[in-house]
């Protein structure tokens, strides 16, 4: 299964439409977006995915409310982390590292991922894949990125948008 994983998009439209570009032409099946989306308005470009997104939360959303309502017909964002099977690995999303080592060693993830630091990172963590696609938005380090992860062979590949 091929999964796009973008995070703190911070309601940059033009990135998170070279997103969707990306995440379409890659033909994935689900999106994963670890916060910080910010703006309602961002589900307009999030809309033209062809692969069901899934959210959690970050610490500068804003109006959760009215997000969650312009998402519903997307996918969903939940409040503070998401755990599902993907391709049959194990996987939790979240957006504030809180206690990372200590998920990754646990033995219950196959993938973690997380965003908040602005910070792209993939590597392993015993037997757990984790992976920070960086910032999708690009206003703090001036690098927008995102990450593609295949759940078959558990290779994954950061890509500037």
């Amino acid at each position: 299964m091929k999964i796009g994983i973008i995070s703190d998009t911070h309601e940059n439209m033009d990135k998170i439409r070279n997103a969707v570009e990306l995440f379409n032409r890659e033909e994935v099946e689900v999106v994963l977006h670890g916060g910080d989306i910010i703006s309602p308005i961002t589900a307009k470009e999030f809309s033209q995915l062809n692969a069901h997104f899934i959210g959690v939360f970050g610490n500068n959303d804003g109006d959760k409310l009215y997000l969650t309502e312009r998402y519903k017909d997307i996918g969903k964002i939940h409040s503070k982390r998401y755990e599902g099977k993907f391709g049959g690995k194990n996987l939790l999303l979240i957006h504030e590292p809180d206690m990372l080592d200590a998920l990754a060693i646990s033995g219950v993830y196959d993938i973690i991922i997380y965003g908040h630091t602005h910070r792209s990172e993939i590597v392993w963590r015993g037997e757990t894949l984790v992976i920070n696609p960086g910032e999708g938005g690009g206003w703090i380090t001036g690098k927008a990125t995102a990450a593609l992860l295949d759940t078959e062979t558990m290779e994954a590949e950061l890509v500037e948008l």
